[in-house]
């Protein structure tokens, strides 16, 4: 039995996250909105370039084809566009053969709003407002950053990279590190709390939920013979030891385990994310995704108290 939209992962893409919009943004600027209505309207049936989160995304549905009595995953569009301007997206998910049928067209407002109502575990958007707006309603979010799409279709696995603190839990430890940037200050700091699990962060849910489709996919591996899973997640956080076992302790805690956990302890993450090559990889700090979105595609998450005092100086 298909599991019902609560029950389900769910994720939220807008346009400009799913297709390459930059030509059609670009009519929009120059020419206004009437035009870009036209526009859109004259190319209805020809089909948008794949933009950062597509190969993503098709990954993620591929999840319910191996799974067709259940369907526990889904995708929801949620666009700043009309109905009208945008059939050219429908028509172009239909053209890639995507499962999406769900969608909310919100003709120039902000979309957020709508993710109780689909029961949403993360919204993803090419619009850094519409992202910060998200986040600050304490909903999960993120700003898809230009990168380079590869979409190898000879590859079924799905592969999801995760930072931790400001990501996956919150960013309480952060906070003591930007006090002073002391190191030595905030591994105290966690080896004191080193039973005490973190609270959860924006992106913890989505984590969680993935985590129980990679037990269904456990299960399947031991029953079948030659099933090959289809997912596959891991953490890449600058933590080193000893602050590394509280992450130990909080993924414990809620049930929880990574494939790949790479503490770097100060190395290059790009050095990592180069050899694991995932589909998506979501961190909070800027710094760590300057050098990896050129061919990782990468997601900023604007949470916690680094992306606070950023904002507050702009």
């Amino acid at each position: 039995m298909a599991f019902p939209i609560h029950r389900k992962l769910v994720i939220a893409v807008a346009s400009s996250a799913l297709f390459d919009l930059t030509e059609s943004h670009a009519v929009f600027v120059e020419k206004g909105e009437e035009e870009y209505r036209n526009y859109q309207r004259k190319n209805k049936n020809n089909h948008l370039p794949k933009g950062v989160a597509f190969s993503f995304i098709r990954r993620f549905l591929n999840i319910n084809k191996a799974y067709p009595q259940r369907l526990p995953v889904e995708v929801v569009l949620l666009s700043k566009n009309d109905p009208d301007t945008g059939q050219r997206v429908f028509n172009s998910i239909k053209s890639y053969g995507l499962d999406i049928s769900r969608a909310s067209f919100l003709s120039g407002k902000s979309p957020y709003k709508y993710m109780p109502a689909f029961n949403v575990s993360l919204f993803l958007s090419a619009n850094e407002k519409d992202v910060k707006k998200a986040i600050e309603a304490g909903y999960p979010a993120g700003t898809v950053l230009p990168s380079e799409v590869v979409d190898d279709e000879d590859d079924h696995e799905l592969r999801i990279a995760f930072d931790f603190d400001g990501v996956v839990a919150d960013d309480e430890s952060e906070s003591v590190y930007q006090k002073n940037e002391n190191v030595e200050e905030f591994q105290n700091h966690e080896v004191s709390k080193i039973d005490i699990p973190h609270n959860p962060g924006p992106l913890s849910d989505l984590f969680k939920k993935l985590s129980f489709l990679q037990k269904m996919e456990s299960k399947r591996e031991l029953d079948e013979d030659g099933y090959q899973r289809i997912l596959r997640t891991a953490i890449v956080t600058a933590r080193s030891a000893p602050a590394n076992e509280r992450v130990v302790t909080t993924l414990n805690e809620w049930g929880v385990t990574p494939d790949e956990t790479f503490f770097l302890g100060g190395i290059e993450k790009h050095r990592i994310l180069e050899i694991l090559k995932p589909h998506i990889f979501f961190d909070d700090q800027m710094r760590h995704l300057t050098s990896v979105a050129g061919n990782i595609p990468s997601v900023h998450v604007p949470f916690g108290v680094r992306n606070t005092a950023l904002s507050e100086t702009l």
